[in-house]
C-alpha cells in the first residue's frame, strides 16, 4: 500500500558520492526518539544513529545504537572487485556507492534498493510508534544465488548532545539467552540495549571489535569534536533466499514488549497508522506534496517521555499529554514553535483532538502569566524566558476554536488567559509589562533573548531587541481582541470591556509610534532599551504580523506598503530573510562554527516558516489572487528532495543558491508551508 513516494535515484556514473553523504533521512517514534543518518549509511553528525531512544528523566534522548556494517558474502567466488570498497574473501559492503540503485521515501519511511550481481536487496528502517524500538528490515526481491547477509552493529552509548568523544566507552557487557542479546555499559544506569535477529536460521558470532577514528564530518564543519570510537560485540549472519525477510530488532523496551510484533506486522501497523493520518486530513492535504508534509508533520507531535507526573495529572482528568518537538535533530519542545505550528501540524491534518491535548498541556505550565519557552532535554520543568510564546498561545487557541468550536476547552482555559493578561498589564518576569503611558507591551532583561530572534552565544545576545518590539505588540493587540471577545461570549462583560479598552489603547499607540514614513514600513523596535524615541528602523519580517494575524493592529491603508517592502527586500524562494540586505549587519551566509552561525542566525538568514505570515499578509492585500500567492511556495516541493529527505529545513542562506542549514526538519517550517499550501489551493 503506497500512497506517497519520493525517490532519490542514484547513478554512480552521473552523480557525485557527495549526494549520498549530504542527503539525510529521519524516522521518529512519537516519544521524541528517532533514527537518522545519511543515504550512504555513514554517520556524519553526533545525532546520527539507528536508535536515539527517548528515555525517562534524567537520561533524555540517548544514542543507543550508532551504526551497522552490512555485507553480502558470495562463497563460490574467488575474487570480487569492489573498487574503493573492496573487502577480502569476496565480501561486499552495501554502503558502497557501486551497489545502491535507489533511495526512496515510501509513505514517509526510508527504503534502499541495492543491485548486486543478479541480486536485488531492499532495506527499510522502521520505528515502532510510542516505543524505543527500531526494526532494520532486509528482503531479497530477486536472487540468482543465495547470498549470506552479515550485519555488524556498533555502539557508543551517550547523550545525543554529548560530543562524539564523550560518552560511555568500553567495556560494554554482552549477555545472551537463546536468540536474545543485551548490550549494557559498565557502571551505567541506562537500560540495556536489547537485540535480536528476526530469523530462525540466524547466527551470532562473538567477535569484539573497536572501531577507531570514526569521522563525523558535519561536526567538524560546525566547530565541534569530530572523531570518536564505536564498539561492536560481534556480528549476525543469515543465509537469504528470494523473498526472504530478516530484520535486526533493537530496543530499550522489555522483551515482552519487543516480541509482540514481527517485522511484517509492525510494518503493516505503521502503514495503517499513516493511511489513517491522510484519511483524517483536509481533502486538499491527502495527496502529492501536501500528503508528504502531513507525514513529515507527524514527526514533531509527541507524547513526551519521562514526564510521568504530568501524564498522571492529565490521565486523572481524562486527558492526554502532547507537545511538539521544534526540530530534529537537536531541539526539544518549545512553546513558541508549538503554538505557531499548531494549525499546520494538527488542525489542517485533522488531528484536532491532539491539538486540544497540546493546548491543555501547555496551559498547565503557565507560571507568572507565561508559558514555557522550552523544556530542556531530560528535565520535567520548563524555562520561561520568552515574551512572545504566551501571546502565540492566544493565536493557537483561536485557530483551534475556528476548526472545532470546542467551548469546553475555552471555558476551561479562560481563567488562565485572564491571569496571563493581568500579569502582562501589571508586569511580570523579564521586565515584560505594559507601559501605562501608551498601552504598548515592552520587554527586555539584561542577558536574555526574549523574542523569537533569540540567538545567544555565551554572554552575547546577538539581537536583544529590548524595548517595544513590533511583533510582540501585534501579538499583544491580537491577544487582547481575542480575549475581549471570548469574555463577552462567556458572559464576563467587565473583563471584556477592560481588554477591549486596552486593545484600543495599544492600537492607537502602535499606529502613531511604529510607522517609519521614510522607509514605508514599520520600525522593528521602538523605545529601544527603555529610551523614549530611540527607534530601530531595521527592515525585518517581524512587521508582517501587524497585518497577518486575525486582528491586524496596523491601519489597513499601510498594508500594501509594508507587504511591498517585504516582498522587495526580504522574500526569497524558500522563505523570508531575517534582515534586509541593505543593513550594515546583514549576513548572507549561515555557516561555520557556533559563533559564526549565531551571528548570522537572525541577521539575514532565511527562515522557511516566515512564508506563512507573508502569504497571509499578501492575501489580505490581494484577497482574490491565490494563484500568485501559490507561486511563493513553488520551490518547497523540490526542497523535499534535498538535505532532509521528505521534510523542510530550519533555515537557508540569504543569497542564492540558498543552501539549507540548521535542523534538517523543522516543525514550523513544515507547518507553515503546509498551511499556506492548503490556503492557496
Amino acid at each position: 500500500m503506497v500512497f506517497t513516494s519520493r525517490t532519490v535515484p542514484w547513478d554512480k556514473a552521473a552523480h557525485s558520492r557527495e549526494l549520498l553523504l549530504s542527503r539525510e533521512w529521519l524516522v521518529t517514534n512519537g516519544l521524541g526518539g528517532f533514527a537518522s543518518g545519511t543515504i550512504a549509511g555513514a554517520v556524519t553528525r553526533r545525532y546520527h544513529g539507528l536508535l536515539i531512544a527517548a528515555l525517562p528523566t534524567p537520561h533524555g534522548r540517548t544514542v543507543m545504537w550508532s551504526h551497522v556494517s552490512e555485507f553480502l558474502r558470495f562463497p563460490d567466488d574467488d575474487v570480487v572487485s569492489l573498487g574503493a570498497e573492496e573487502r577480502a574473501g569476496g565480501q561486499l559492503d552495501l554502503g558502497a556507492a557501486d551497489y545502491l540503485h535507489e533511495f526512496r521515501l515510501e509513505n514517509g519511511l526510508p527504503v534502499w534498493t541495492y543491485r548486486v550481481r543478479g541480486i536485488v536487496l531492499e532495506k527499510r528502517v522502521l520505528m515502532l510508534h510510542l516505543q524505543n524500538t527500531v526494526h532494520l528490515i532486509y528482503r531479497i526481491l530477486e536472487a540468482e544465488t543465495r547470498p549470506r547477509l552479515e550485519l555488524r552493529p556498533a555502539f557508543y552509548f551517550r547523550h545525543y548532545e554529548s560530543a562524539v568523544n564523550e560518552g560511555l566507552p568500553a567495556p560494554y557487557h554482552l549477555s545472551a539467552i537463546e536468540d536474545r542479546y543485551e548490550v549494557s555499559a559498565a557502571q551505567s544506569e541506562l537500560p540495556p540495549l536489547r537485540m535480536k535477529l528476526a530469523n530462525d536460521d540466524a547466527q551470532f558470532t562473538v567477535s569484539p571489535q573497536s572501531i577507531h577514528q570514526v569521522f563525523y564530518r558535519v561536526e567538524q564543519s560546525r566547530g565541534y569534536a569530530y572523531e570518536g570510537e564505536l564498539w561492536s560485540p560481534g556480528f549476525f549472519v543469515v543465509d537469504m533466499q528470494e523473498r526472504d525477510l530478516t530484520a535486526i530488532i533493537a530496543s530499550t523496551e522489555a522483551w515482552d514488549i519487543i516480541n509482540v510484533l514481527t517485522p511484517e506486522t509492525a510494518l503493516a501497523a505503521e502503514e495503517e497508522r499513516r493511511a489513517k493520518m491522510l484519511d483524517e486530513a483536509l481533502p486538499e492535504a491527502r495527496s502529492k506534496f501536501a500528503a508528504e508534509l502531513v507525514l513529515a508533520g507527524d514527526q514533531f507531535i509527541i507524547t513526551p517521555a519521562g514526564r510521568s507526573e504530568e501524564a498522571a495529572r492529565a490521565h486523572a482528568a481524562g486527558d492526554e499529554v502532547r507537545t511538539v518537538i521544534a526540530g530534529y535533530h537537536w531541539f526539544t519542545d518549545w512553546g513558541r514553535d508549538t503554538m505557531i505550528s499548531l494549525e499546520g501540524l494538527t488542525l489542517v491534518t485533522g488531528r484536532c483532538l491532539e491539538a486540544g491535548y497540546i493546548l491543555r498541556t501547555f496551559a498547565h505550565y503557565v507560571r507568572y502569566g507565561l508559558i514555557p519557552n522550552m523544556f530542556p532535554d531530560g528535565e520535567k520543568e520548563g524555562l520561561y524566558h520568552t515574551a512572545d510564546a504566551t501571546l502565540w498561545f492566544f493565536h493557537a487557541l483561536s485557530r483551534y476554536l475556528h476548526y472545532t468550536d470546542d467551548r469546553t476547552t475555552l471555558h476551561l482555559l479562560l481563567p488562565v488567559l485572564i491571569d496571563v493578561a493581568e500579569y502582562h498589564l501589571r508586569g511580570t518576569r523579564f521586565n515584560i509589562h505594559v507601559d501605562p503611558r501608551d498601552g504598548l507591551l515592552a520587554q527586555g532583561a539584561e542577558g536574555y533573548q526574549l523574542t523569537w530572534m533569540d540567538a545567544k552565544m555565551g554572554d552575547w545576545v546577538v539581537t536583544p531587541r529590548r524595548g517595544k518590539a513590533v511583533e510582540i505588540n501585534a501579538l499583544w493587540y491580537n491577544a487582547l481582541e481575542l480575549l475581549a471577545r471570548w469574555c463577552r461570549e462567556e458572559g464576563d462583560v467587565k473583563h471584556a470591556e477592560k481588554y477591549g479598552d486596552a486593545a484600543k489603547s495599544a492600537r492607537d499607540s502602535f499606529n502613531q509610534r511604529f510607522w517609519f514614513a521614510d522607509g514605508g514600513y514599520l520600525f522593528d523596535v521602538v523605545d529601544c532599551n527603555g529610551q523614549s524615541q530611540a527607534n530601530d528602523s531595521s527592515c525585518r519580517p517581524n512587521q508582517l504580523f501587524a497585518i497577518s494575524l486575525e486582528h491586524p493592529v496596523l491601519d489597513q491603508k499601510r498594508w500594501a506598503s509594508v507587504v511591498n517592502v517585504a516582498q522587495k527586500k526580504l522574500l526569497t524562494s524558500v522563505g523570508l530573510r531575517s534582515l534586509s540586505p541593505d543593513h550594515p549587519d546583514y549576513k548572507p551566509i549561515y555557516s561555520g562554527d557556533l559563533r559564526s552561525r549565531d551571528g548570522a542566525y537572525h541577521q539575514g538568514t532565511v527562515w522557511a516558516w516566515l512564508i506563512g505570515p507573508f502569504v497571509d499578509a499578501w492575501l489580505k492585500v490581494h484577497p482574490d489572487d491565490t494563484t500568485r500567492a501559490r507561486k511563493f511556495l513553488e520551490t518547497f516541493p523540490q526542497h523535499l528532495g534535498d538535505d532532509g529527505i521528505g521534510t523542510i529545513s530550519e533555515v537557508f542562506d540569504a543569497r542564492e543558491p540558498h543552501f539549507a542549514g540548521g535542523c534538517i526538519a523543522q516543525a514550523w517550517s513544515v507547518a507553515e508551508v503546509l498551511r499556506s499550501w492548503i490556503k492557496t489551493a
